[in-house]
């Protein structure tokens, strides 16, 4: 490396584009067992190169931890702290990661529904990154019904991931925008035997019935087929329902929940899971603590935890 690269500093822009090429490297030919290393490249995927460690901006291991041989700000580790080990799901190691915005006392949407927005821009992007960085994103009816998302990564620099909309009952209109925009491939989940749809779903959204043995559709049933569409990196985004359907199961790898200072007093919860009957049951997983504009993100590891 020349003394001019060894100079220069990683600004978050770089950083995220370094990101994005860690993960078009594992996409395309899986992560090396001895780690991988980038340089700058305006040639290469993402603007940057794998190159031997000798002439590299940053080098990355298996677990996410990451060395930068340049200068780098806390704002820019934080990128690589926040969003290597997301980059790194493939086949071998896949990741199922949920997330939730709630105000600090617990709510994610006041009664009518209005969550627009509980947390700032800066939760709103970490959103739009982590749509990039996975392969699918999934949500329930509610947050379709209520909210008519995009669910694509339109704020960050990166591909859209296919959106999947749980919609156990069928009972969601051709007119949302995951349906009719075109803009990345959506799948639908619905129960077999559930009731007739109040309209067609237009033609390129892909359906897929699930036999249950009740009322809702197993989580990991979801999951399996997903990945069996070679789909490894699912991101979880909403709403309350769905993400405490996935907690209670426990298949989820990691669980994200940003914390607005904002007050709502009574509205829609951010969990409801099945209660304990003292705290000596409940769950602490180890967690780490972002600050996120002023929010604050707590990023629970929950490989390994019963939940």
């Amino acid at each position: 490396m020349t003394d001019e690269q060894r100079s220069k500093e990683i600004v978050p822009e770089d950083a995220w584009q370094l990101i994005l090429a860690v993960r078009q490297k594992v996409c395309s030919d899986g992560f090396p067992l001895d780690g991988l290393a980038l340089r700058g490249d305006p040639n290469g995927p993402a603007g940057f190169v794998a190159v031997n460690e000798a002439d590299a901006l940053l080098s990355v291991n298996r677990d996410g931890g990451w060395h930068s041989f340049v200068a780098v700000s806390d704002d820019v580790g934080q990128l690589f702290d926040l969003y290597l080990p997301v980059a790194l799901a493939s086949a071998q190691r896949p990741l199922t990661l949920a997330h939730l915005g709630q105000s600090l006392d617990g709510r994610i949407a006041t009664e009518s529904g209005d969550s627009y927005y509980v947390t700032g821009e800066a939760n709103i992007l970490h959103l739009h990154r982590l749509r990039a960085l996975c392969d699918a994103v999934i949500v329930g009816a509610g947050t379709v019904l209520h909210d008519d998302p995009q669910l694509t990564a339109r704020r960050a620099p990166g591909d859209n991931p296919v959106r999947v909309v749980i919609d156990t009952e069928r009972r969601l209109h051709g007119r949302y925008k995951v349906f009719t925009d075109g803009a990345a491939p959506t799948r639908v989940f619905s129960r077999a035997g559930a009731g007739a749809r109040p309209e067609p779903l237009p033609a390129q959204v892909r359906t897929l019935e699930i036999e249950t043995e009740g009322a809702q559709i197993p989580p990991a049933a979801i999951i399996a087929a997903l990945r069996a569409e070679g789909l490894y990196n699912l991101f979880v985004e909403g709403g309350g329902v769905t993400v405490s359907r996935f907690l209670a199961a426990g298949v989820l790898d990691r669980l994200q929940v940003a914390v607005a200072p904002l007050i709502i007093g009574s509205g829609r919860p951010a969990f409801t899971l099945p209660p304990v009957a003292s705290l000596a049951e409940a769950r602490r997983p180890p967690c780490r603590r972002f600050e996120m504009g002023e929010d604050v993100l707590f990023d629970f590891d929950l490989r390994g935890q019963d939940v």
